[in-house]
């Protein structure tokens, strides 16, 4: 069970004092250049609404009248997974806190899977299906406070993943010898494609047990700690895994092959930490020679993030056929034992094929997306926007700031503006894929504002602390960053988060007169900027919606530059 944390109320503190930094100390990336485009348009506020049904809000709201009356304590998921069919059967037992008397209760299963039974306090319970949500009909309402467990018996054969990890389910597969091969994904889809649970991501069991059986020739690697192996005599094996922390449900994995294991003790901010590897067997000495990164990964996100979140439940890293997923705690690796991303590189730098992408980022969500959890799809940024930045701030751990910064600015080649990163709430909707570049590079300005790197290391690890083991609202995370960066985000957040559109520097300079204002923006947008007022050094300035003036010393008037750090688009006006 994750529980939210009630902010204070908000005082919003604006920049007022102009801050000079030298040319020098900026980016050594090429300064973005004005160009000549003229408007003076300004952005509305864009909610991305698409069309849903009656599912989509059974999947995607945790208020309805059948899920908010309970919450998750425990999962207790046993399942028998058959290769030989590409089927699985078996058993969930939810443990549940009642928190007001009701008679229904839903429990999500997605088609071709089938419900064979319900049972509570030794009872079998009627329910109705209502294509992926099954409706229990409790013999009579619970006291409020009291606690009930409901076993939900199932079996079928599971949706296949079409392309893990995006589009998820079972993979059923074979590796470079022929033997079965078998994992899962489910971020976003959902875990309920594969097993019984309350599928949202806002209610969270306080531990789960995953006893997961396959075929004997099969070792199973799961989530937290192994608790115990028990063969049987039809040549299956069960191994049984318990996770001691809150886990998002689609962080449950199934990842059945023919593994080889050594670990290691990582010495962390709060202590030992075990860290296990699970390579394919004829990878072992492939991952001897890449995974060593996770260390430095571990220094470098524990420094910025603070601890690594699930001492108790250790850190794996756990080969799949797929490019790689943040299960918590066996955080999937598919990146071919190489830098970079599958042989690609997205800022353009060449800076990324310095470390491993999959390592950094799918273990960056340890701290954003596993610890920190958004409750509705819809805040999938909380997760992406600062998964991306880590990768940034990786890069400035193994290269230098200014490396960091330039991977991150060259990381806006990938942005689309298509549509608002947030779309629409409670119908289980994901924005646009910039939620990743784009919020990587919201933050990266957000940084530029706070223009304090002790200050923001501490917001960082301070949102960690604040929100720890909790699933959280979008809103919240915005009034976290307003109340303790003490700059007014509000419309920025707007701008970035809500819009496609980028804020425009619009500007003239005429003699030693520099005229700008912001256009193509949200009304009150009043962000301050870097520009460089006296060359080459470059000076906070404020602009709002209105004109302004102000005085500048260039040799030439070209050599006005807006600072690249901060996510905008110079627009000079003829």
């Amino acid at each position: 069970m994750r529980c939210t944390t009630p902010l204070a109320a908000l005082v919003f503190i604006g920049l007022t004092a102009a801050t000079s930094v030298p040319l020098s100390a900026q980016s050594s990336g090429s300064a973005a250049r004005p160009d000549t485009v003229i408007s003076v348009a300004r952005a509305p506020r864009v909610q991305y609404v698409p069309k849903s049904s009656r599912a989509d809000t059974l999947r995607g709201s945790y208020t309805t009248p059948s899920r908010k009356w309970w919450d998750v304590t425990f999962y207790d998921l046993h399942v028998r997974v058959n290769p030989a069919d590409s089927s699985v059967a078996g058993y969930n037992a939810i443990t549940y806190k009642v928190l007001s008397p009701a008679r229904e209760l839903q429990v999500d299963l997605m088609e071709p899977l089938v419900v064979d039974s319900m049972r509570q306090d030794g009872k079998a319970i009627t329910f109705r299906r209502e294509g992926a949500a099954f409706f229990a009909a409790l013999p009579s309402a619970p006291t409020a406070g009291t606690q009930k467990t409901i076993t939900v018996y199932y079996h079928g054969k599971p949706q296949v993943a079409r392309n893990p990890p995006w589009q998820g389910g079972f993979t059923w597969t074979t590796d470079s010898l022929g033997r079965p091969w078998i994992v899962t994904t489910d971020q976003g889809m959902g875990a309920s494609v594969w097993w019984p649970n309350k599928d949202t991501q806002a209610d969270e069991p306080d531990s789960q047990r995953v006893a997961l059986t396959v075929p004997s020739s099969l070792q199973d690697v799961s989530n937290g700690r192994l608790r115990s192996t028990t063969k049987h005599a039809d040549g299956t094996t069960t191994y049984e895994w318990f996770v001691k922390n809150p886990i998002n449900n689609y962080a449950i994995a199934v990842a059945a092959g023919n593994y080889a294991h050594y670990s290691e003790t990582y010495n962390g901010l709060k202590g030992p930490l075990s860290v296990d590897y699970w390579p394919l067997d004829y990878n072992l000495a492939a991952a001897h020679r890449q995974w060593p990164q996770v260390r430095s990964m571990l220094a470098c996100f524990e420094h910025w993030f603070g601890p690594y979140p699930w001492y108790e439940d250790g850190y794996k890293l756990i080969e799949v056929p797929n490019t790689g997923m943040e299960h918590q705690s066996a955080v999937s690796y598919g990146n071919w034992f190489a830098n970079g991303y599958r042989k690609r590189e997205s800022s353009g730098t060449g800076l990324g094929f310095q470390w491993d992408f999959i390592i950094v980022h799918e273990s960056a969500h340890e701290w954003f997306g596993n610890n920190v959890t958004s409750k509705d799809n819809a805040d999938m940024w909380v997760h992406e926007s600062f998964a991306n930045y880590a990768e940034g701030i990786y890069t400035e751990c193994v290269a230098g700031k200014d490396a960091g910064a330039r991977y991150i600015v060259g990381n806006r080649r990938g942005i689309r503006n298509d549509r608002p990163i947030i779309p629409a709430y409670n119908v289980n909707d994901q924005g646009s894929g910039d939620m990743y570049p784009k919020g990587g590079e919201m933050l990266h300005t957000i940084r530029q504002l706070v223009n304090d790197d002790a200050k923001w290391r501490a917001i960082l690890t301070g949102m960690n602390t604040t929100f720890r083991h909790q699933t959280v609202t979008g809103a919240q995370i915005e009034a976290y960053f307003s109340t303790s960066t003490g700059v007014k985000l509000d419309k920025v957040f707007d701008q970035y988060l809500r819009t496609t559109q980028i804020p425009a520097f619009e500007y003239t300079i005429t003699g030693d007169t520099l005229r700008y204002r912001w256009a193509d923006v949200v009304p009150g947008f009043d962000m301050p900027v870097r520009v460089t007022l006296d060359w080459p050094t470059m000076t906070l300035i404020h602009p709002t919606t209105q004109w302004q003036t102000t005085k500048v010393k260039l040799g030439n008037a070209s050599d006005f530059r807006v600072d690249e750090n901060f996510y905008v688009v110079p627009r000079k006006i003829p």
